[in-house]
């Protein structure tokens, strides 16, 4: 298959760069949304020039911390009575940063777009987050790191809006068995979505995008020859179906963090933890390695009540230590043969998890959240987020130990 090849448009506070699909025919493709059309156009090579000199400066300061150490926030919280005991907590804390949802895991943003945005006409913009740029210069006053977590392909909304960038079963958009669907990531009318919103995100002031659900759904490769779907470029690739995966998701990476070069930010994915343990997770696209030198930070979703019985630990969920530490030492050789290889950044659980049963699941509390910390540090990963989806933390945890 012929390289997709990316283009650095000059990224203007008022639109970014489209770049568009060329079917084998060489008609052009593009996608209706909301009265807003995708499209690939040839970018001059004075303007990819110029692109590289361009800046954009939000106008707030922010400084990356001496390590990051971060909670996950929703858009609820982050527009609601939730923020200021999420201030507090981290003002009373060594705790330093938010993950804030600014495309959830529906597909919807979660504050309403300006009407000068380009992403205004989608109806997708939710009312949780009132002033964005209020709360963001209030985490700049509190000196909290901002992250802005954007949800990729896991997304109902577009996937009922245009069907044709999602995965058909028989006449109807497949969901998986919590009623979720995926928007396919073959397509690069997807990716443009996504970087968008992204690049909003860097000029509200954010100063890293976190790609979240930069993946296949779950299983695929048990239904990737029964669902209907569209390959775009890839239709043509000599690769297998679990390389072809593969492919898709490392060039989405690669070219959203090209695209958001001029904006300052980092870019970080969250990915299965899992994934470090393997040379790629078969049904879903995701090769640790791959992505991981392709962006600033990783972030492997580590909870312990997330793994079967793995590294010799029958129920992980009864020894965080443990678990963390021997996952610690996989990832520390997969990322030590990288040349460049990202800040690694860890998601931790601060959450009960009773649906594993009696017998297989402990109360989170504090002595292990401070264990899994623990583990990290002392095979020296010192950055790490917090997991909870309701955003009620452990009160007295010593986040440096």
């Amino acid at each position: 298959m012929k390289k997709i090849k990316w283009m650095s448009s000059l990224m203007l506070a008022s639109a970014i760069a489209i770049p568009m699909a060329v079917q084998a025919d060489g008609s052009k493709t593009g996608f209706e949304f909301a009265e807003r059309t995708y499209g690939f156009e040839t970018i001059d090579e004075g303007m990819v020039a110029s692109s590289k000199l361009y800046s954009y400066d939000s106008g707030l300061v922010f400084d990356y911390p001496d390590a990051v150490r971060g909670i996950y926030v929703t858009g609820h919280s982050a527009g609601g009575s939730a923020f200021e005991r999420l201030l507090k907590l981290i003002d009373s804390t060594d705790l330093n940063a938010m993950v804030i949802d600014i495309k959830d895991d529906f597909g919807y943003l979660t504050y309403k777009p300006q009407e000068d945005s380009p992403l205004f006409k989608m109806g997708i913009g939710q009312p949780y987050i009132k002033d964005p740029r209020k709360m963001l210069e209030t985490l700049e006053e509190k000196k909290v790191y901002p992250i802005a977590r954007v949800v990729v392909f896991k997304d109902s909304v577009l996937a009922e809006k245009q069907p044709e960038l999602s995965f058909m079963e028989g006449d109807k958009v497949w969901k998986n068995g919590r009623g979720e669907s995926f928007v396919n990531p073959f397509m690069k009318e997807v990716w443009d979505h996504n970087v968008e919103i992204a690049i909003e995100a860097a000029k509200m002031g954010f100063k890293e995008i976190q790609f979240d659900y930069v993946r296949f759904p779950e299983g695929f490769e048990k239904r990737h020859e029964t669902l209907k779907y569209s390959m775009g470029e890839y239709a043509d690739s000599d690769l297998d179906p679990i390389q072809r995966r593969v492919e898709a998701v490392t060039d989405f990476v690669a070219y959203a963090r090209e695209q958001l070069k001029p904006y300052d930010v980092d870019v970080s994915v969250d990915i299965f933890g899992y994934s470090a343990t393997l040379p790629e997770a078969p049904g879903i696209g995701q090769n640790f390695s791959k992505i991981s030198e392709n962006v600033d930070v990783i972030s492997s979703m580590i909870y312990p009540s997330h793994w079967t019985s793995y590294f010799g630990i029958s129920k992980p969920d009864l020894e965080p230590y443990r678990l963390v530490a021997e996952y610690a030492k996989v990832e520390n050789a997969k990322l030590g043969a990288l040349e460049n290889p990202p800040v690694s950044r860890p998601w931790l659980q601060d959450f009960s998890a009773p649906w594993l049963g009696r017998g297989n699941y402990l109360h989170y509390g504090v002595e292990e959240v401070e264990a899994q910390i623990k583990a990290l540090k002392e095979n020296g990963i010192d950055e790490f987020l917090l997991w909870n989806a309701r955003n009620k933390y452990t009160e007295g945890v010593d986040y440096t130990p």
